[in-house]
C-alpha cells in the first residue's frame, strides 16, 4: 500500500490476479515440443531471406540477433551468411523466449551463460525459474482480464464460448 492507503493500479491488478489459478499445462506436452521442432524438409543451410522465410523473422531482425550475439552464422565464400539447422533452432527458441516477454538483454545474458559452458547450469536454471514464475504471473493476470472481459460480454448479452 502506499501512503494514501489506496493500491497502486499495478498492485490492485497484481492483488486481483492472484485469486486465479491458471490451468495446469503439462510440460511435455508433444504439441508444444513441436513449436522447437524445425520441419524435416528444410534444407541443411539457408541463406538469410530462406531462414527470415522460414522462422517469420525479417533478415532485419536476424542481423540484429546475430550483432547482438544471440546467434551466430556462417559465411559462404561470397561472404553472404548462411543458416544451418542449428542455428535456426536457436533463432525458434529465441523467439519463443521474445513471445514470453523475456527481454532481449535477459536473453543475452542466458546466451552468454550458454557459451561458458555447463558449469553456468545453475544459474541458466535459475534465470528460467524466475522468468517462469513471471510468465505464470502474467498467466493469472490474463485469466482475470479474461474473466472481467467474459463478464461484461455475458452483461451486454454475448455469448463467451468458443
Amino acid at each position: 500500500m502506499n501512503t494514501t492507503g489506496v493500491l497502486s493500479s499495478s498492485d490492485r491488478r497484481h492483488a486481483f490476479a492472484e485469486r486465479y489459478e491458471t490451468p495446469q499445462l503439462s510440460p511435455m506436452d508433444p504439441e508444444l515440443l513441436q513449436l522447437l521442432e524445425l520441419p524435416d524438409e528444410l534444407p541443411d543451410v539457408l541463406t538469410i531471406a530462406e531462414a527470415a522465410a522460414a522462422t517469420g523473422l525479417t533478415a532485419h531482425t536476424l542481423r540484429y540477433y546475430e550483432r547482438a550475439g544471440l546467434i551466430t552464422a556462417g559465411r559462404d565464400e561470397a561472404g553472404y551468411r548462411q543458416y544451418d539447422r542449428q542455428a535456426l533452432a536457436r533463432i525458434v527458441f529465441i523467439t519463443r523466449l521474445r513471445l514470453s516477454d523475456m527481454s532481449i538483454g535477459t536473453i543475452s545474458h542466458y546466451m552468454e551463460l550458454v557459451y561458458q559452458g555447463e558449469s553456468t547450469a545453475p544459474q541458466r536454471l535459475a534465470l528460467m525459474l524466475e522468468h517462469r514464475a513471471t510468465i505464470q504471473r502474467r498467466l493469472r493476470e490474463l485469466q482475470a482480464a479474461l474473466a472481467v472481459t467474459d463478464y461484461k460480454i455475458a452483461t451486454y448479452g454475448g455469448d463467451c464460448t468458443p
